[in-house]
């Protein structure tokens, strides 16, 4: 995986809004994507695009005063990709305009499939969003008629758009496996769900719903237990309400791995006081006092576990 950041904050300083706008568009058309851009007139032109690249797919974000994208006959004609793109409004506010002489609105955290048909979407004075390039290749072999699904819009809470951008949100941390045979399965989640939010039907979805949306509802889950660890009152019932999972599936899931809820939370809770114990920061605080703060509501239990887990007490850790 490779990360590439272009942003106008790196063009010469002594350039003008307009010049900086004009310089940044040219090479953005020239290296990027072969586009119209218009910007708003009412603040100083900014603009930034980050990519990063899985595989063979391609993760942008696009943030600024960028309001307006163009792909005319002649833009389409000079792009050298063949690709899909899912484009997501991270914006505030709708975007909307054009695609294939059809009316669109993408409100926030809406989606649509774009095939590099003639469009104009059209924004505020600052808006933002993910652009996920996909050859058509990888797409078309799993849904067969993925093209048919270009134009029509996902709505924000479909459970597979929802955890298509938690996925991605992996790429944001950094926190991602660098070898090729992960990379190589994070892309094909990804592919899976992108076909699943696009509405795919019949075989094809069922498919991608036995890998790319169990993988990304697990990734959600163990995200929520990363997270919540230290609350005493975690359960696979309170992760189940706030994804819509049920308990029992969530178990199921984790089981699967060879390791389950219980046994997770576990991890995170010993390690949490190991490193608190560790940490003359938490001198002050007496050994029940790191207990409890880690999740554990029971000194004698976690007494057992530590010892258990590490091959001394807490105490010896000091």
């Amino acid at each position: 995986m490779r990360n590439n950041t272009f942003s106008s904050a790196d063009l010469p300083a002594h350039l003008g809004s307009d010049a900086r706008f004009s310089l940044w568009r040219d090479i953005y058309t020239a290296d990027i994507a072969s586009v119209e851009l218009g910007i708003s007139d009412k603040n100083p032109f900014y603009a930034k695009f980050e990519a990063s690249h899985i595989g063979g797919l391609v993760y942008a974000k696009m943030t600024g005063t960028i309001n307006r994208v163009t792909r005319s006959r002649q833009s389409i004609l000079a792009d050298t990709h063949d690709c899909f793109s899912l484009v997501i409004n991270t914006s505030a506010t709708a975007i909307g305009g054009t695609y294939r002489q059809n009316d669109i609105e993408l409100k926030p955290g809406e989606a649509f499939l774009d095939a590099g048909e003639p469009q104009t979407i059209l924004g505020q004075d600052h808006n933002s969003w993910i652009h996920l390039g996909i050859p058509k290749k990888l797409l078309d072999a799993p849904f067969a008629k993925i093209n048919d699904k270009q134009g029509l819009v996902a709505r924000h809470d479909a459970e597979a758009l929802r955890l298509l951008r938690n996925y991605l949100m992996l790429f944001d941390t950094g926190d991602l496996p660098a070898s090729p045979a992960l990379t190589a399965h994070v892309a094909a989640t990804i592919i899976d769900l992108v076909g699943l939010v696009t509405g795919a039907k019949g075989d094809e979805a069922e498919l991608a719903g036995l890998t790319g949306l169990r993988a990304a509802r697990l990734e959600a889950v163990l995200a929520n237990i990363r997270t919540d660890f230290s609350n005493p009152e975690l359960s696979a019932e309170f992760i189940g309400r706030k994804l819509q999972l049920s308990a029992r599936y969530i178990q199921d899931l984790l089981a699967a791995t060879g390791s389950g809820f219980s046994e997770r939370v576990l991890e995170q809770r010993l390690l949490r006081a190991k490193t608190m114990l560790s940490d003359p920061r938490h001198a002050s605080k007496r050994i029940s006092e790191i207990a409890y703060e880690a999740g554990f509501s029971d000194i004698s239990y976690f007494n057992r576990c530590f010892r258990r887990r590490f091959g001394d007490t807490p105490g010896a850790v000091r």
